[in-house]
């Protein structure tokens, strides 16, 4: 598996990583190519996009990294990080979320936050427990929501 920056020829293949993740989930979310291309690869706030891909050079997953600022929709504090990660369905359980977080973490470190956060869905069993696999610690629940908390240097 290889880990690398994000580029916008990734767009299509994230978009479908999306889908797939809809069909299994029924949690509908935004998913086209615009959407991945300005969310994700060229997010303003944006610190690191990585994707994880096989020997074939297919994405097996994504993860951002961005910049909190005032008033975002997940009411992070302004200065932390939000990550955000997206594995296919026909990758899981193949250590794709760990390999992107190595470099995520890299990437918070060199951006000098102190935390990143990750609002989850108070349903998604499998990605509180990744979350909780990789250091994460709950701090707040929203709105069928789980906020957890990575401290990037006590960790």
């Amino acid at each position: 598996m290889i880990v690398r920056t994000a580029r916008l020829s990734d767009a299509e293949a994230m978009s479908r990583i999306l889908t797939d993740i809809i069909a299994v989930t029924q949690r509908q979310r935004p998913h086209d190519q615009d959407f991945v291309r300005d969310n994700y690869i060229n997010n303003p706030h944006g610190i690191l996009c990585s994707v994880a891909e096989d020997e074939n050079g297919e994405v097996l997953g994504f993860q951002s990294l961005i910049r909190a600022v005032e008033d975002n929709v997940y009411g992070v504090t302004a200065g932390w990080g939000i990550i955000g990660t997206h594995v296919s369905p026909n990758a899981a359980r193949r250590g794709v979320g760990k390999a992107l977080f190595a470099a995520t973490r890299l990437a918070a470190e060199n951006a000098d936050l102190q935390n990143i956060d990750a609002t989850i869905s108070a349903d998604n069993a499998n990605g509180l427990a990744y979350y909780d696999s990789i250091g994460f610690q709950s701090y707040r629940t929203g709105d069928n929501t789980i906020c957890k908390r990575f401290s990037v240097f006590s960790s």
